[in-house]
């Protein structure tokens, strides 16, 4: 394998000349933020805000990593003292990743997991989602000007159900996945990657996102105005098509229908249109055909079943675009399939309970555990909360989506993924193997 002997000369570069590759290319992505913003716009209908926050954070993964990196080169410092010895603890490669992004955060997912793994020393194979495989070239092309070695990161660009993926996961010189999309696609990752394959002497990596159903929980206690909006951004920012969206609102019953006209109300005036016409649209299409269907079905279940407070409309246009209007529905039982499943759409249900824990059981309920929000003024239930609510990342008093890099790490529970956290002091390690050496004196 060609790439396992570029990795073996890429291995014996130090931390610092791999961070300085992702300092340069941070400085050259900040200087063609509104190129890359737009590519975004264009290939995968991000409103210009959105588009600019991707590109913002795709810079911050990059200057994060590589100090990052630097750090954990000077590790010893955390041994504790050995009297006759001289100790090292040191963080080595592991050596091919397969690195799988996906198509909603083009630019910022493909660009940390990618920068995370060279800044590793590792050698890197990209396969892109196919909607968003310009944006990922791109992000490559940035890489390669700022003189990586050649051969060192690789990009594979395949079509719908191709073999491509299946064989970079089962390849014997694999050594880590990296991958961020479906439940279903992740499961089948997470299992290929357990099998030993012929040649192979290692146990394969998995780091694996793989989205959620997310809930924004509003009790008696919490400023309306304040969830309305946060509900509103969580639900709808980005068409919905985030694993953070806040597709799930639990509201107290005493506040329900107060709460529930001040959120038709905000998503009444969200304007839906071509990305493309500029700053002022918020909503633009949805990716591909196959999310229309998956979107429209899931409207038809909760039109039979629920009550249609908003939108559950496509929406005809003269542009080339698949737009959905925001779509709400109101009186949802915890239980139902629209409050259980992910639909990575602009939909939103709206479930009533009773006391706290009832608001909790119900969040609790799904098989994810990605994002959830509360909105209190009761500091007890705030606290108790910190605990009792099962998610990797939780919000107080503000919307599930828009986590920093460095400052919010990302990452979910049980079947939204790994908990691997992007943007988090620990992720480099899942990159590495760590190595303790011992020297008598």
């Amino acid at each position: 394998m060609v790439i396992q002997g570029i990795t073996g000369r890429y291995y014996l570069t130090t931390s610092e000349e791999r961070a300085r590759y992702l300092l340069r290319a941070a400085a050259a992505m900040r200087r063609r933020k509104h190129e890359f913003s737009a590519w975004m716009v264009f290939e995968v209908g991000k409103s210009w805000a959105e588009a600019d926050a991707d590109t913002a954070e795709a810079i911050d993964f990059l200057e994060y990593y590589a100090r990052q990196m630097v750090h954990l080169a000077d590790s010893s410092a955390a041994l504790r003292p050995f009297p006759g010895e001289q100790l090292q603890l040191m963080y080595l490669p592991l050596g091919v990743a397969a690195v799988i992004p996906p198509w909603n955060f083009a630019c910022a997912i493909m660009t940390g997991m990618t920068s995370a793994a060279l800044v590793s020393g590792n050698a890197v194979v990209v396969k892109p989602a196919e909607d968003a495989a310009t944006v990922a070239y791109k992000v490559c092309e940035l890489f390669w000007e700022q003189g990586l070695p050649p051969g060192v990161l690789n990009f594979v660009v395949s079509n719908p159900g191709s073999l491509a993926g299946r064989v970079m996961v089962d390849h014997p010189q694999t050594r880590l996945i990296a991958f961020t999309g479906s439940k279903n696609v992740g499961l089948e990752i997470y299992e290929r990657a357990a099998k030993l394959h012929p040649s192979q002497k290692w146990l394969k990596r998995s780091i694996l996102e793989m989205g959620g159903k997310d809930a924004v929980l509003v009790d008696e206690t919490a400023d309306l105005e304040a969830a309305a909006a946060g509900i509103v951004a969580s639900a709808f920012g980005f068409q919905g098509q985030k694993c953070s969206a806040g597709s799930r609102a639990i509201i107290a019953r005493p506040i329900y229908e107060h709460l529930a006209e001040r959120v038709v109300a905000r998503a009444e005036q969200l304007s839906v249109g071509a990305t493309d016409g500029g700053p002022q649209i918020y909503m633009g299409p949805v990716i591909n055909p196959r999310a229309v269907d998956k979107i429209m079905g899931y409207i038809g279940l909760g039109r039979q079943h629920h009550t249609l407070l908003l939108g559950g409309n496509f929406i005809e246009t003269d542009t080339n675009g698949y737009f959905i209007q925001p779509t709400i529905f109101g009186e949802v039982p915890g239980d139902a399939p629209i409050a259980q499943e992910e639909i990575f759409g602009p939909v939103l249900a709206l479930v009533p309970a009773g006391d706290f824990d009832e608001m909790l059981a119900i969040a609790n309920s799904t098989d994810y555990g990605l994002t959830g929000a509360l909105y209190s003024r009761d500091r007890s239930r705030l606290e108790h909360a910190r605990r009792a609510f099962q998610v990797g990342n939780l919000y107080f008093n503000r919307k599930s989506t828009g986590a920093v890099v460095g400052v919010h790490p990302f990452g979910g529970f049980n079947l939204s993924g790994t908990d691997s956290k992007a943007g988090g002091p620990d992720y480099l390690l899942l990159f590495t193997q760590a190595k303790s050496i011992a020297e008598a004196l």
